[in-house]
């Protein structure tokens, strides 16, 4: 049950999260479109990059100026503000076609809300090479407004034969208005977009539990803490294996090394620490290969353990998908 310390705790999460693109700047020159692939087994999975936000390894909770300096020191970076990827995905089965997360929202004005190094997941998703009417399934790891963007377009739903699947817990939360009232404008608005997208696929929606089945060989994985139905996929074809798991890790060159450090955006900071704790244990003593929104892209590879802690080993390039 949501209390209404919980929700206070979303509300300042969405002023933390909404205030991302103010140190945004748009770049003098831009790299390519960001598409990487990757085969697990018989299944394709490609990834998306939305653009980036920089976040203050400083600002994360546990965090002192002069660890988080170490930490971004030690990466080989300047300062402790980290430009932190947005990504999103596409799984092909064979006959399905799935797209994980839909990248960072636009204004009303047509620009994107979370600044200009961002709202590119669209483009990305045709330079690919994907048709939107041929995708038959959506799957939100969360309901935040960096993983919905291009799920709507002008006329409500972008894809007219694709099913929405979320957590029952996500969307639960988001969609109960007792939640919010009296929230501030900002909470406000992270509802509005979390049940603006929703609303567009109400006649489609599919409310998920951990572990249920979304195609063959990929199953919902509940990761609760950051949000109460924050949710990955697993994926298994052969003997490979994969998952993505949203957002588990923000801030990869300070988290995978110090992993209770938590974010402000974290619904219930103690939960989202904890779940971190078991699923980097897993996939570490698994030596599971995952994927993550916010690892820089393409995101794949897997985390080796480091006395106490944790590393991430990005995966070499797959010459085959």
């Amino acid at each position: 049950m949501t209390t209404r310390r919980d929700f206070l705790t979303v509300a300042c999460s969405a002023a933390a999260l909404s205030a991302l693109p103010l140190a945004a700047t748009a770049r003098e020159t831009v790299q390519v479109v960001g598409v990487a692939r990757r085969a697990v087994g018989d299944i394709r999975i490609t990834a998306l990059l939305d653009g980036f936000v920089p976040i203050d390894a400083a600002a994360l909770t546990g965090a002192t100026t002069e660890a988080a300096a170490a930490a971004t020191e030690a990466a080989f970076l300047n300062g402790t503000a980290v430009d932190t990827s947005i990504n999103a995905y596409v799984i092909e089965t064979g006959d399905r076609t799935i797209v994980v997360d839909g990248g960072t929202v636009f204004g009303p004005d047509g620009t994107p809300a979370f600044g200009p190094t961002t709202g590119k997941a669209a483009a990305a998703f045709e330079a690919a090479g994907f048709d939107a009417d041929a995708v038959d399934t959506l799957f939100c790891t969360h309901l935040h407004p960096d993983h919905t963007g291009f799920f709507l377009d002008a006329t409500g739903a972008r894809f007219k034969n694709a099913s929405l699947a979320l957590h029952s817990a996500e969307h639960a939360f988001w969609t109960d208005a007792s939640n919010f009232t009296g929230a501030d404008e900002q909470a406000q608005g992270f509802a509005a977009a979390a049940q603006a997208v929703a609303g567009a696929y109400a006649d489609r929606l599919t409310l998920v539990e951990d572990g249920a089945s979304i195609a063959p060989g990929v199953d919902a994985q509940l990761m609760a803490g950051y949000t109460p139905g924050h949710a990955g996929l697993t994926i298994n074809s052969g003997d490979d294996a994969m998952l993505i798991w949203g957002d588990i890790i923000h801030v990869g060159v300070a988290q995978f090394a110090n992993p209770s450090w938590t974010i402000a955006f974290d619904t219930d900071q103690a939960a989202a620490a904890a779940t971190r704790a078991r699923v980097l244990d897993q996939v570490a003593t698994d030596r599971l290969m995952v994927a993550g929104s916010h690892i820089d892209f393409p995101s794949f590879g897997h985390v080796g353990r480091a006395g106490d802690a944790y590393r991430f080993v990005p995966a070499r390039w797959d010459h085959e998908v």
